[in-house]
C-alpha cells in the first residue's frame, strides 16, 4: 500500500514510538499520579516526558503550560467553551477545520459573536482582515495553521503579533503543522496552542493538547471535565494549578509514551527538515497532477505559503468514486470530499463534492508518488 493520508493520521510510526508504548504497557502501566509505588512513579515519569518533549518542540518554557487532551479537537473545544461568554466577540477565518467552526458555531447560540474574514483564492489570510474585523467586544482572534484542504500555511507570528499589540488572546490550530512547520510560541505570541499527537507529531491516536500562555487568565478558562487529578482530593472543586485543572481522569499514559517518543524522533530529525523533504515530494506531486488532462491542483501559488497537502480534482469524476478506484485498483491511500471543512471547501470553490487530498509524509517516497501521479494519469485517461 502507498499511504498518502498523513493529514488525517500519520502512518507508519516510527519504530520508537511503538517500541515506547509496548515497553510502557509492559512495565509501567500504573496510573500516573494516583500512588506513591514505584510503578506509578514510574508511570507519572512517562507522562513528564511528554509533557517535556512537547514543550521543548513549540519552545514553551513552563512545561506545566502542557495540558494533554484526548485530541486536537477536545483541546479547542476546552479552549472555546472554557473561555468564550455572551457578549464576547470572535474573529476567525473560512479556512478552519469543524473542530473549530461547530464549537463556535453552537457558541454563537450563545450569545458569542463570531466573524469570519475572507480569504484568497488558495486559502491565505491576510493578518491586516484580522485586524480590520476587530471590535471593542473582540476578545480573541482563532487561526489554523495549515489548512488541510489546500495546505496553505498562515502567517501566524504576524497575526499573533497583532493580537498582542491589541491586548487580544490568539488562539492557534495546529493540528496540520505540529510536528511539520517550525512553531515558537513566545516568537509567534500564541497565548493558546491546540495540537495533535497523532500527525506530525508520530505518536498514537487519542493523544494531544493544549499549551496555555501566561496571559491566559486560569480562573477564567473553564474546566470541561471535572473528577479526579491525584491531588487536592479534599476539595470538591477543581484545582486552580497547572496542568492537573485541566487533566481529570487517568490520562492516556501508554498513548503519551508514545507521543514523547514520536515528538523525540521528530526534534531529532528536525522540523525544517521534515517541512523540506515533505514539501518536496508535495511540489512533485502537484506538478505531475497539474500536467494531467482536466485535473485541477488547488495549492498556493506562492511556495513559501504551502505545505504537504495537495488537493485535486479530475473533470469528469466525482472525488468519492476517484479515491475508491485509487485505493481498490492501486493500493493508494488517500482522502476525499469536504475532510470536516465546508467553508474551506466553499472559499477553493469545490462545494459540495469537495477534492481527492494526497498528504505525504516523513517516510514517503519519491517512487509512491510518482506511482500516485501515474495511477491518476490511468484512471483520467481511461
Amino acid at each position: 500500500m502507498i499511504y498518502l493520508d498523513n493529514g488525517a493520521t500519520t502512518w507508519p510510526k516510527p519504530e520508537s514510538v511503538y517500541r515506547a508504548m509496548d515497553d510502557f504497557a509492559r512495565h509501567r502501566a500504573a496510573n500516573p499520579g494516583r500512588g506513591a509505588h514505584a510503578m506509578a512513579l514510574a508511570a507519572a515519569a512517562a507522562v513528564d516526558d511528554a509533557r517535556l518533549q512537547v514543550a521543548r518542540l513549540f519552545h514553551i518554557a513552563e512545561t506545566q503550560r502542557v495540558v494533554f487532551r484526548a485530541s486536537a479537537t477536545d483541546a479547542l473545544n476546552l479552549a472555546l467553551f472554557g473561555l468564550l461568554r455572551p457578549g464576547d466577540h470572535v474573529v476567525t477565518s473560512p479556512m478552519e477545520h469543524n473542530a473549530v467552526s461547530r464549537p463556535l458555531r453552537a457558541l454563537q447560540d450563545s450569545g458569542v459573536r463570531v466573524t469570519r474574514v475572507p480569504a484568497d483564492p488558495f486559502g491565505w489570510v491576510d493578518p491586516q482582515a484580522l485586524a480590520d474585523a476587530l471590535t471593542p467586544a473582540t476578545r480573541l482572534i482563532v487561526l489554523n495553521h495549515v489548512s488541510n484542504v489546500t495546505g496553505t500555511l498562515q502567517d501566524i507570528r504576524a497575526a499573533g503579533r497583532m493580537a498582542r499589540e491589541r491586548g487580544l488572546l490568539f488562539l492557534v490550530d495546529a493540528a496540520q503543522s505540529a510536528g511539520v512547520v517550525p512553531i515558537d510560541v513566545e516568537a509567534d505570541a500564541i497565548d493558546l496552542l491546540a495540537f495533535p499527537g497523532h500527525k506530525g507529531l508520530l505518536g498514537p491516536m487519542g493523544t494531544g493538547g493544549l499549551y496555555i500562555g501566561p496571559r491566559v487568565d486560569t480562573d477564567a478558562l473553564r474546566p470541561l471535565s471535572f473528577g479526579g487529578t491525584g491531588g487536592n482530593s479534599e476539595e470538591d472543586v477543581p484545582p486552580r494549578t497547572l496542568p492537573a485543572r485541566y487533566e481529570a481522569g487517568t490520562l492516556n499514559a501508554v498513548g503519551l509514551a508514545g507521543l514523547a517518543a514520536g515528538v523525540r524522533f521528530v526534534l531529532e530529525q528536525g522540523v525544517e527538515r521534515i517541512l523540506a523533504h515533505e514539501r518536496s515530494l508535495a511540489d512533485r506531486l502537484a506538478e505531475g497532477l497539474a500536467a494531467l488532462p482536466g485535473v485541477r491542483v488547488y495549492t498556493h501559488p506562492d511556495p513559501a505559503r504551502r505545505t504537504a497537502v495537495v488537493s485535486f480534482t479530475a473533470e469528469g469524476w466525482e472525488p468519492g468514486d476517484l479515491g475508491a478506484i485509487l485505493d481498490q485498483s492501486f493500493g493508494i491511500a488517500c482522502r476525499t470530499g469536504l475532510h470536516c471543512a465546508p467553508d474551506a471547501a466553499r472559499t477553493i470553490g469545490v462545494f459540495p463534492l469537495g477534492t481527492v487530498r494526497f498528504c505525504p509524509g516523513w517516510f514517503t517516497t519519491e517512487a509512491e508518488v510518482d506511482a500516485a501521479i501515474e495511477a491518476a494519469r490511468r484512471i483520467v485517461a481511461a
